[in-house]
Order: structure tokens, then sequence, then C-alpha cells
């Protein structure tokens, strides 16, 4: 009982060890990419105040701010800010394959993976969403400590977890991001799509490869070994195979933006030698239009 006490807390040091750098980069992202946006807020019932605007005819002179409007001579109303906050759920892979990194790479995709997983989560956020981490069981929350809360729930995670998100039911009109590689068999994939978007949820795949992965640097005799236990293949000339392989790579590609497309979902792709704010900043306008529909 003593070691595994100090098995836990060493684990949780660790964790918080990590957790302030982390933080710091995904607000970074995050703001760098609100700076470059108009807000969502809308008009609405709710509490919150929004904004003044000019008195409009038809509008209820009960809504008239009589304190701002002495100021000037226009008449003002106050507007509320609409609290329709709608749930997102995010998932990213932390699976064995996502801990790969090229040559001259920083980063491992999953490291990005989970640094555009909470930066999204900031963002949603800020923008007065509630946000869950998917596979948790935990209901969605919103406000400025919910991030602090996502990412240690996402340090805490196994790093050698699922390359498909688990199927949890979730309540209709919500929506999904799935962050990872999304190398698995399309069959796979299709089918974690269909039994959400079957259940009313509309989601997003953002796919995050090593930029080797895409162009397949390598010459002459090579040995690939699989990192998910898939064994290793030698290969004699990698130049042989470059083409097919690019083939194969583009038909993925080409079958996850179809299983997007008939399931009324999005699709991104990224690399992780380019920066995390051109994906967040797609990813985050998917999100905004899809919120913005269903209210």
């Amino acid at each position: 009982m003593a070691q595994r006490a100090i098995d836990a807390r060493q684990r949780a040091e660790q964790i918080a060890a990590g957790l302030p750098p982390l933080l710091v980069a995904a607000r970074r992202v995050a703001n760098t990419v609100m700076q470059g946006i108009h807000g969502r807020r809308q008009p609405g019932p709710g509490e919150t105040f929004w904004q003044f605007r000019r008195y409009q005819a038809g509008d209820p002179a009960s809504l008239i701010d009589w304190r701002q409007s002495a100021k000037s001579t226009p008449l003002y109303v106050r507007e509320q800010e609409w609290e329709a906050a709608q749930s997102v759920w995010l998932w990213r892979d932390c699976s064995p394959s996502m801990a790969y990194a090229s040559k001259g790479m920083t980063e491992t995709k999953a490291e990005r993976a989970t640094l555009l997983m909470l930066a999204t989560a900031a963002l949603l956020l800020e923008g007065g969403e509630q946000v869950a981490l998917l596979g948790t069981g935990r209901h969605p929350a919103r406000g400025v400590r919910a991030l602090d809360r996502l990412a240690s729930m996402t340090l805490a995670e196994s790093a050698a977890g699922a390359s498909l998100p688990p199927r949890e039911l979730l309540p209709r009109y919500g929506q999904i991001v799935l962050i990872g590689d999304l190398l698995s068999p399309l069959e796979e994939i299709e089918a974690i799509v269909r039994f959400f978007s079957g259940r009313g949820i509309l989601g997003h795949l953002l796919q995050v490869l090593d930029p080797a992965e895409e162009t397949l640097p390598f010459t002459g005799r090579a040995r690939m070994i699989g990192m998910e236990d898939e064994g290793s293949t030698l290969i004699g000339k990698v130049e042989s195979v470059r083409a097919a392989y690019h083939q194969r790579l583009e038909a993925q590609r080409a079958g996850l933006v179809a299983i997007a497309r008939a399931t009324n979902w999005t699709f991104i792709g990224h690399r992780t030698d380019r920066p995390p704010e051109t994906a967040l900043l797609a990813l985050y306008l998917a999100l905004s239009g899809n919120i913005g529909r269903r209210r």
C-alpha cells in the first residue's frame, strides 16, 4: 500500500509538471486564432450583458437604457447575450503510433493532437460553449476553470489508448471532434462516424500526420517497424514503393473525405511541420457554423 501511494504521488507530480507548459501553449495558440476572428456571440434571452445599440422602431420601450441614453442624443437599448451553450465532446488518439516524430520534428503527432484539442477547448470555453472529453464519463463543463480540469484529465490518460474513440451515447444536437492520424481501416472509421451521426451528432475529423508519413523521404534499404505490434517490413529500395505509398495514402484521405461528406461532417488535414493555428482556425470555423445553424 505504501509503494502504491508513492507511485500515485509520483504520477501526480509528473502530470502537474507537464500541465503549465501545455496550458500556456494551448492558450497561446487559441489567442492567436481568437485575434483573427470575430466573436460568435449574438443577442437573445439571457442574463449576461452583451452590448448597447441604438434604439430601432419596434423595440420595446422597456429595453431602453436611460442611463446610457442620457449621455448622448440617440436612445440606446441594452442587449443581453443569448445563452444557448452547446455541448462539444473532444477526443484525440493517444495510441502508440501517435508517438512518432520524424527527424527534425520537435513534436510527436500525439503532442500536436493534444495541443490542438486543448486549444479548441480554450476557444469554445471562451465563446461560452460547454466542453467535455469523450470517454471520461464527465458531463460537459463551461467556464474559466474547465480548461485546467480538461488538461489534467488529458495528461492523466494512458499513452496506450485505442486508435479509435469509444462509442458513447451523447445527447442529440451536440458536436464531436475526433483528432488523430486516422490511419485505421476506413470501414472501422466509417462505423464510428455513422454511430454518432445516426444519433444526431455533428462531427469533425482532424487528421494529424508527420511530414515523413506524407512524403516518405527515406532512400535505399530501410526497415519499417510498426508501433502497435504490426511487426516489421524490410524494403530493399524505398524509392521503388514511394509512388504506391502515396496512392495508398491519398486513397485513405479520399475515403475520409467521402465519409465526412456522407454524414454532413467535416474533414481537415494537418501536418506537424505546419503552424497549429491553421488547423485550429479551420476547425473552429467549422464548429462555429454548426453551432450557429442549430441555434
